[in-house]
C-alpha cells in the first residue's frame, strides 16, 4: 500500500458550481472541483503531474462577473464565486476548439475525443479539405519511440516534462512562431543527435499519441494493437534501489509498453530509460 504524506492542512472554501454548493480545499482549481463533483469537463493539455499551460482551451467554463470564459484547469476556486460549466457559451466555445483541432490535427489516437466530438456536435469537416495540416510522415529515428507531428496539438507538455518541471534535459523546445510553431529538438536534428536521454517522460504526458512507444507504433501499423486485450500490472523496478513503480502493459503474454503511476510518491509518473524501456530481459530466456 502506498502511504502519502499528509502535508499541511488546507482550509475549505465554498462556492457555487452549476447552482449547487461546492467545497474544495484552498488552492484547488475549478477543474479539481468539477472532477470531485463528478462533472465531465473535457481537457487535453491539462496533466496531473505538470503545471497548467492553458494551451488547448477545451476546458473553459463561465464565471459570473468575468468578461471572458476561463480555463478550468488553471483558474483557482475562490470563495463565493459562481461557476457554470454547461452554458451555451461554454459549450459553443468547446465545440469550435474541437472543430479547429480535429480539422488540422490527427486525433485518432487521442482518448475521449471521439465522444466529445459527438457530445458537442462538432463538425471538423465543415472547414473543407483545404484545412491546413502538416501531412508529415512520422519520425522514426530510434528504436524506442516515434514522433508523429501530424498528431501534435502544441500543448507544450513534453517541453515542460523534458525541461525544468521534471527531467531538466531541455532536449525539446518550440521552434518557429505563429502558424510555423512546432515542437523540435536543437536545429530540428534527429533525436539521436540531441540532448535526449530517452527517459520517455515526454511520452507519458503526451495527450494525443504524437509521441508513442515504437512497440505501440509498430503494432498499430500492423493492426494488432488492442488495449481491450491488455492487462496492467504494477510492480517495482529491479534496476536500482530507488524503488520506482512500473506499470507493465501486457498483451498476448508480451510486455508492449511500460508506464508509471502518477500518484506514486517516488516517481510521479516519471522513469529513466532502464525503467521505461529496459524490459526485454523479462521476455528473453537468452
Amino acid at each position: 500500500m502506498t502511504v502519502t504524506p499528509l502535508g499541511i492542512p488546507r482550509r475549505m472554501l465554498e462556492f457555487t458550481l452549476d447552482g449547487e454548493e461546492a467545497r474544495v480545499p484552498e488552492g484547488s482549481t475549478i477543474l479539481d472541483a468539477c472532477r470531485a463533483a463528478g462533472k465531465d469537463v473535457p481537457t487535453l493539455c491539462e496533466g496531473d503531474t505538470l503545471r497548467p499551460k492553458n494551451a488547448c482551451r477545451v476546458c473553459v467554463v463561465e464565471v459570473e462577473g468575468a468578461r471572458t470564459l476561463v480555463p478550468a484547469c488553471s483558474r483557482k476556486a475562490e470563495p463565493g464565486m459562481e461557476v457554470h460549466t454547461d452554458t451555451e457559451r461554454a459549450r459553443h466555445s468547446r465545440k469550435i476548439v474541437l472543430e479547429l483541432l480535429a480539422s488540422s490535427v490527427d486525433l485518432s489516437t487521442t482518448p475521449k475525443v471521439a465522444g466529445w466530438l459527438k457530445e458537442y456536435a462538432a463538425k471538423p469537416d465543415r472547414f473543407g479539405p483545404d484545412a491546413a495540416r502538416l501531412n508529415e510522415e512520422p519520425k522514426v529515428d530510434n528504436e524506442l519511440y516515434v514522433r508523429d507531428y501530424d498528431k501534435c496539438i502544441l500543448c507544450y507538455k513534453c517541453v515542460d516534462a523534458c525541461g525544468d518541471q521534471w527531467q531538466n534535459s531541455f532536449a525539446i523546445s518550440v521552434a518557429g512562431r505563429g502558424f510555423d510553431a512546432r515542437i523540435a529538438v536543437e536545429h530540428d536534428a534527429p533525436l539521436t543527435d540531441s540532448a535526449c536521454v530517452y527517459c520517455g517522460n515526454c511520452i507519458e504526458v503526451c495527450p494525443t499519441g504524437a509521441l508513442s512507444f515504437k512497440s505501440e507504433f509498430d503494432m498499430r501499423a500492423a493492426g494488432t494493437w488492442d488495449e481491450s486485450a491488455q492487462t496492467e500490472t504494477t510492480t517495482v523496478c529491479a534496476y536500482c534501489g530507488v524503488g520506482c513503480n512500473l506499470t507493465l502493459h501486457v498483451q498476448d503474454n508480451e510486455i508492449v509498453k511500460v508506464t508509471s503511476p502518477h500518484d506514486n510518491p517516488v516517481t510521479h509518473g516519471n522513469l529513466c530509460i532502464k525503467g521505461r524501456f529496459g524490459y526485454q530481459h523479462v521476455q528473453n530466456r537468452d
